[in-house]
Order: C-alpha cells, then structure tokens, then sequence
C-alpha cells in the first residue's frame, strides 16, 4: 500500500504534537510549558469549530491550486496572531462567535462549489474570518499561561490542521477526489450552520 507523502508527514507531526503536549502536563517545574505550549497545541483541537474552520482553509487552498495551496495556510496564523493579541489585550471586537461560524460556512460552501478567486480575494476572506478566532483564543489564555509559549503552540496545532485540510485537498483532480472534497466542505458547512444556530 503506497502512502502518500504529504500523508505520511502530516501523520508523523501528529504523533509528535501528541507527544510533546502530553509530556510536561504534570510536572510541576514546566508550569509556564504545560500551561502555555501544551495548552496552546491541545486548545485548538478540541474545539470543533476551530477545527473544521482551520481544515477548510487547507481544503481551499488545495482547490485554488498554487500559490493559494500554500499562502492561505500562511496569512491565516500570521492574522490569527494579531486577533489574538487584541483578545489578550481586551480590544473589543464585535460578533466573534458568529464570525467563527460564518467562517466554517462560508468556507465549507466555497470548497463545496469550488468556487475561484483572485488570490487577494482569498487571502482577505480567510484573513477577516482568522481575526475571529484568533481574537476568540487571545480572550480564553488562561491566566497562568505564558503567552508566548501559549502562541507558538497554537500556531502549530493551526498549521497542522491546515496541512490536514492540504492532505484532504490532495485528492482534487483524481478520480472520485473532487466528490470527496466537495463532500468535505459541505459537510464543513453544515457544521458552520450547526454552530451557528447555537449561537442564535
């Protein structure tokens, strides 16, 4: 059976980030690790609408093709980093669960349809939508946490998630791929859409 690359990386930086976040959770002296990287890798993983949001920007990225591919997994932690620092700052900023939302539908529905844009375009759509969940995590740091260490961790887990949503994209262009990529941002977007009515 012939795995394919992007696969078998993403698998073992998984492996990695399971290891590395568990590692120091109980140790007393590497307080700052276990209350900041650890909390940052783990924080976005168990947040479902992080996550779908996260993946669909590597699944649309995969569908625009280069240099969306890789840009898109880039812009969105760079924006998600300031929106997290004005959340730790306490700069308010208006409807960011909805925003959040909004962000798995309407990611979920541009992979779903395919839809084209000019690189700019994608890249101020997955940047406004980054600002949310970057805000949204900058308000929930824990107290104890250092920031920095916390930062870096979600920065990772972010990126993994992207490359998971890369991995995903990969099959675009192969027989039966396109049903299964559209099938994941419909079934992206209808968690964006589920989120969404708990919100309201």
């Amino acid at each position: 059976m012939k795995i394919h690359p992007i696969t078998f990386g993403l698998v073992f930086a998984l492996c990695v980030v399971a290891a590395a976040a568990q590692a120091h959770t109980d140790a007393p002296k590497e307080v700052g690790v276990a209350g900041g990287l650890a909390s940052g890798l783990l924080h976005p993983l168990f947040g479902w609408d992080h996550v779908v949001a996260m993946v669909a920007v590597g699944l649309w990225g995969a569908v625009l093709g280069a240099p969306s591919l890789w840009l898109l997994p880039v812009v969105f932690p760079v924006v998600m980093a300031l929106g997290g620092a004005m959340g730790v700052a306490g700069i308010p900023f208006p409807a960011v669960e909805t925003g959040i939302a909004l962000s798995g539908v309407m990611l979920g529905l541009l992979i779903a349809f395919a839809i084209s844009a000019p690189l700019w375009v994608a890249a101020v759509i997955v940047g406004l939508f980054a600002v949310f969940h970057g805000h949204a995590h900058g308000t929930e740091l824990p107290v104890a946490a250092d920031p920095i260490a916390y930062a870096t961790g979600f920065v990772i887990a972010t990126g993994l998630l992207h490359l998971a949503g890369i991995a995903i994209g990969s099959l675009w262009g192969r027989r039966w791929g396109d049903y299964v990529v559209r099938g994941a941002g419909a079934a992206i977007a209808l968690a964006g859409a589920a989120f969404l009515a708990g919100i309201a």
